[in-house]
């Protein structure tokens, strides 16, 4: 069974509350069981991790026990040289994922440091993004390719 580590970055664990006109009214949690529901669905197994902190999150990509990952980095998207660096050296294919698109807002989100390593990136879709992230993987998957 394909192992899909969900990587979330600095403040979407504020999701559903914070800015809601921008990332949606559904809380993290309830993402996460949307997420762990459609896997299931696709014969994918889903871990999830999200912390506030750069190091933490490059800590558990080093870790290396997932097949492919979906990442939200958050901010790091558009400052973090060493969680790109990670995604690199850990080499394991990641989706990127954004609940908005960042190419639309603030001229400093305009900065992407993961977007041109990633095997698809998947912005503005909300939470539909992960699902999408998900099918993605498993059409992947089939196609002996993670």
């Amino acid at each position: 069974m394909t192992r899909v580590l969900v990587l979330e970055g600095p403040n979407l664990n504020l999701v559903g509350t914070r800015e809601p006109e921008i990332y949606g009214h559904e809380t993290l949690d309830e993402i996460h069981a949307g997420i762990t529901a459609h896997a299931g669905q696709l014969g994918l197994l889903v871990e999830f991790f999200q912390s506030n902190h750069e190091g933490a999150l490059i800590d558990r990509l080093h870790q290396r026990d997932f097949d492919v990952a979906i990442v939200n980095a958050g901010g790091l998207t558009h400052t973090s040289v060493a969680l790109r660096d990670a995604l690199l050296a850990v080499q394991r294919p990641f989706v990127e994922v954004h609940l908005s698109d960042p190419s639309t807002r603030e001229p400093f989100r305009q900065v992407n440091f993961l977007h041109d390593i990633a095997v698809e990136s998947i912005v503005g879709q909300g939470p539909r993004g992960y699902h999408l992230a998900l099918e993605g993987i498993a059409q992947r998957r089939g196609d002996g390719h993670a």
